[in-house]
């Protein structure tokens, strides 16, 4: 996750955003440092973006802006928007109060937690709500 100000492109802070990325643990083998493809809207439709994704070796799936309708990302882009609607729930989130972007970066991270943690109850996933 990246903070930057609310008056800079998103597409400035692509690149910072795909270098930051964890590895995650995936079927056997050495994990994948960086995504196999990026979703993204028409606010990425620039030429630096997609050179940035090749570079990296990034299959880019970016709407075209004045060509494609955003429907067609629209099955991609429901997890995200749904997330961002969770996180958007946490009124200190909703709107920033916080002068450091340390402090915004840390409630966020708790407010992921928390998701994270009523979806796996929700699921069933904990072990102490097994019996089994």
């Amino acid at each position: 996750m990246g903070v930057s100000a609310a008056n800079r492109n998103d597409h400035l802070e692509l690149e910072a955003v795909v270098d930051a990325v964890v590895p995650v643990k995936g079927p056997a083998g050495r994990p994948r440092r960086r995504p196999r493809k990026l979703h993204a809207d028409k606010g990425y439709d620039y030429p630096t973006c997609r050179k940035a994704l090749r570079r990296r070796g990034i299959i880019a799936r970016i709407a075209r802006r004045g060509i494609e309708s955003p429907k067609r990302l629209g099955r991609h882009r429901y997890v995200i928007e749904r997330t961002l609607e969770w996180v958007s729930r946490f009124r200190r989130l909703a709107r920033r109060y916080e002068r450091k972007a340390a402090h915004f970066t840390a409630f966020t991270q708790l407010a992921c937690a928390v998701i994270c943690y009523r979806r796996a109850i929700k699921l069933d996933l904990l072990t102490h709500n097994n019996p089994k």
